[in-house]
């Protein structure tokens, strides 16, 4: 497989970054300082509820 990377929108120049590919059976995540590989990956349906999770839990400014 050989995954495009995206970069977080949430990242600012120089920051260390979330880089995230999607194939249709898998999420992968990495972070900048190797974007080959990944260091992170699930399905799609797992991902998703990551990301609920995430939401849910992060206090609001």
């Amino acid at each position: 497989m050989n995954p495009r990377w995206q970069k977080s929108s949430h990242c600012s120049e120089g920051a260390s970054c979330v880089h995230v590919a999607a194939t249709p059976e898998t999420i992968h995540l990495t972070e900048s300082s190797d974007p080959t590989e990944s260091i992170l990956k699930a399905t799609p349906a797992a991902f998703a509820s990551l990301l609920t999770t995430l939401k849910k839990d992060t206090p609001r400014a």
